[in-house]
C-alpha cells in the first residue's frame, strides 16, 4: 500500500510538471541591442559577392529606407559569411556564376518597421511591383512577412543568381515580388526560370542551406549559431567594433 501510494504521487507530480510545460507561454527569442562577437562584415569574407542591400534605399516595397539600415551593408554571422562564400566558389568554378545579396542581418526595428507600414491602408505606393496580386493585409498570413525574421539572427540570406558575365539571372519574379509565382515550385515561370532556381537552390542547399515555401531568393544556413536570439543593432560596420 506504501508503495502504490509513493507510485500515485510521483505520477500525480509528473502530470502537474507536464501540464505546466503545456500552460506555460514559450519564452521568446532573446533580444539584444549590440552585435555578438562573431558578427562579420560579408565584404571582409567574401568580397566577390555583390551587394544590392535594399532597405537601405527606396527601392523596396515600402518605398522608404527602412530602420535601422545605416548602411548598405551585408552582416552575417560568420559562419554563416564563409558557407555563402563556399557557394560562390562552387558556382564560380562550375562556370563562372556569381551572387548577389538584397538582404542579410535585419534588425528588429526594422521588421518592426514593417509592421507599421502594414498597419497604413493608404501606404500602398509600391504595390503595383511588388504584390499587385495579394492584398496587402494578406501579406502576413500569406507568410510574405513575419513578426520576428530569421534574418535578425545573422543565418539568413535574401540573394540571387548572377550570370558569367555578372548580370542578374531571370528567375520569374524579381525580389521582394509577394506572390505566388515566386514560389521556389510555382509553375508559372518558364522552364528557364524553373532551371535557375533549381540551381540556386541546389547550389546553397550543397553548404548546409534551406529555402522556404513563399520566396525562391529566401534561404537560412541549417546549423546557425544563433538560434534562441535575435538582435537589434543597426546595419552598421562600427557596431561590429564596438558590439
Amino acid at each position: 500500500m506504501r508503495l502504490l501510494r509513493v507510485v500515485t504521487a510521483v505520477l500525480a507530480v509528473g502530470a502537474l510538471a507536464a501540464l505546466a510545460g503545456v500552460l506555460a507561454p514559450t519564452r521568446a527569442p532573446e533580444r539584444s541591442a549590440h552585435a555578438p562577437a562573431d558578427f562579420v562584415a560579408l565584404r571582409d569574407v567574401a568580397p566577390g559577392i555583390e551587394q544590392d542591400i535594399r532597405y537601405a534605399g527606396d527601392h523596396n516595397f515600402v518605398g522608404e529606407p527602412i530602420d535601422g539600415y545605416e548602411e548598405a551593408e551585408c552582416l552575417l554571422a560568420e559562419e554563416t559569411a564563409r558557407a555563402l562564400e563556399r557557394v560562390r566558389r562552387d558556382l564560380e568554378r562550375e562556370d563562372g556564376s556569381g551572387l548577389r545579396v538584397f538582404d542579410c542581418y535585419r534588425p528588429q526595428r526594422a521588421v518592426d518597421h514593417f509592421l507599421r507600414w502594414a498597419d497604413d491602408p493608404s501606404a500602398t505606393e509600391r504595390r503595383e511591383e511588388f504584390y499587385p496580386r495579394v492584398p496587402k493585409e494578406r501579406l502576413f498570413d500569406e507568410g510574405y512577412l513575419a513578426e520576428h525574421s530569421g534574418h535578425s539572427r545573422g543565418g539568413t540570406v535574401d540573394l540571387t543568381l548572377l550570370d558569367p558575365e555578372g548580370r542578374e539571372v531571370d528567375m520569374g519574379t524579381g525580389f521582394d515580388f509577394f506572390d505566388p509565382a515566386s514560389h521556389p515550385d510555382s509553375t508559372e515561370p518558364d522552364e528557364r526560370q524553373r532551371r535557375a532556381r533549381e540551381r540556386l537552390r541546389e547550389a546553397m542547399e550543397a553548404r548546409g542551406f534551406s529555402p522556404i515555401d513563399t520566396e525562391w531568393w529566401h534561404f537560412s544556413l541549417d546549423e546557425e549559431p544563433h538560434t534562441d536570439r535575435r538582435f537589434d543593432f543597426p546595419v552598421n560596420r562600427e557596431e561590429l567594433r564596438t558590439g
